[in-house]
């Protein structure tokens, strides 16, 4: 078996099925990666969503027998929105993050990395390969830096020459002995502007991120949303973008290619208000095929509340009363207490004392409390 001629001809397969890039790297372990996540697990920086096995993490040969090489694989997804509607007062917005629109893009990736299975299956029966998106145990972003896809930014994302850094990553380890591409020259240089915009620093410096104080990790947890992150998150339902938008290398990088993450503007960008009262169907219906759908409708719309205080949206106070007084669940019917307050106006005053009096679960009445506070302090 000539592996340079397969090397070709896997290439010119993986770019006819749309991989935007591909770039090989052999299955040693990730040595420098083991170490920085021992420090994150050391410091509290992981998110939890992760593979806590370090060792599964870092060492391909624990999760293939006599793995060669790993192959990673990039597809870039939109930057920008074309029609995008505009909230206004009355009609106020949420945002998704950009990687959420459009469909799943563990759907679509682990669809490719099935045609690059079969098509080395063909070449060479007898080869083994494991595939993985996202929720694999190797880190996807280590993968693709020592495979040459891009490098490490310091916003933690890998960053193309090509598609800046709005590229989906997945990878195969295989037993063929591929033969390594050359990792990419770091080129952030002295930049450090997705450092100086976070919104809530948790970049704590170039290629080191607090998970735990990150938005696009706040917006995915299911609980009360921590009160110095409130005014944090402004509008954003799902993820967040700011360390990529404000990155000098994703300047006019459209990244208008494929269909499948082509977003649908009513979806990625919804309006808020009938998100508080959406069936679990009509949720399904709607964004169950997106990945921001992933952790269901709870955090969506605790955020969309959270949206609404933001805007100081008047005319949503009679559907956030209505969340408040009725809804089962203690943290969107808490959220909606202090947004209500938040909005605030004394005719809300009553709403929430009678609410005070009715509730039994502490932390909702926290919630009211801080509403009611704001209202004092108006």
């Amino acid at each position: 078996m000539n592996m340079t001629e397969l090397k070709q001809e896997f290439i010119a397969y993986a770019q006819s099925i749309g991989v935007d890039k591909i770039g090989f790297t052999s299955a040693s372990p990730f040595m420098e990666l083991k170490n920085h996540l021992r420090r994150q697990q050391e410091l509290g920086y992981q998110s939890g969503f992760e593979e806590s096995d370090i060792e599964k993490r870092t060492e391909p040969k624990l999760l293939l027998e006599n793995a060669a090489s790993i192959i990673a694989i990039a597809i870039a997804y939109p930057s920008k929105m074309q029609n995008a509607p505009q909230g206004k007062k009355g009609a106020r917005r949420g945002i998704f993050c950009r990687a959420s629109w459009g469909i799943d893009y563990h759907t679509v990736l682990r669809e490719k990395l099935a045609l690059l299975e079969a098509f080395l299956q063909e070449k060479v029966p007898e080869c083994k390969i494991r595939s993985m998106v996202d929720t694999g145990e190797l880190s996807d972003r280590a993968v693709a830096e020592r495979a040459g896809i891009g490098w490490s930014g310091k916003n933690c994302a890998v960053i193309t020459p090509e598609y800046g850094s709005y590229v989906y990553l997945g990878e195969m380890i295989t037993d063929l002995p591929f033969e390594s591409d050359e990792p990419m020259e770091d080129q952030c240089g002295e930049c450090r502007l997705c450092l100086d915009v976070c919104p809530t620093g948790a970049l704590v410096q170039g290629g080191q991120l607090n998970s735990q104080k990150c938005v696009a990790y706040l917006t995915q947890t299911k609980g009360f949303l921590p009160d110095e992150y409130r005014a944090k998150i402004g509008n954003r339902i799902y993820g967040c973008d700011t360390c990529q938008t404000v990155c000098p290398k994703n300047k006019g990088k459209s990244n208008w290619i494929h269909e499948a993450f082509k977003p649908d503007p009513e979806v990625a960008k919804p309006l808020l208000e009938p998100l508080l009262a959406i069936s679990n169907r009509d949720f399904k219906e709607t964004y169950g095929h997106i990945s921001g759908s992933w952790r269901g409708k709870k955090p969506i719309q605790r955020n969309a509340i959270i949206a609404l205080a933001h805007f100081k949206e008047v005319s949503a106070l009679p559907t956030l009363i209505e969340v408040f007084q009725k809804d089962e669940r203690p943290v969107i019917r808490g959220t909606a207490a202090w947004a209500i307050g938040k909005i605030g106006g004394k005719e809300v005053e009553e709403v929430l004392r009678e609410g005070l009096i009715r509730e039994k679960d502490e932390e909702v009445q926290l919630e009211i409390q801080k509403g009611l506070a704001f209202i004092s302090g108006q």
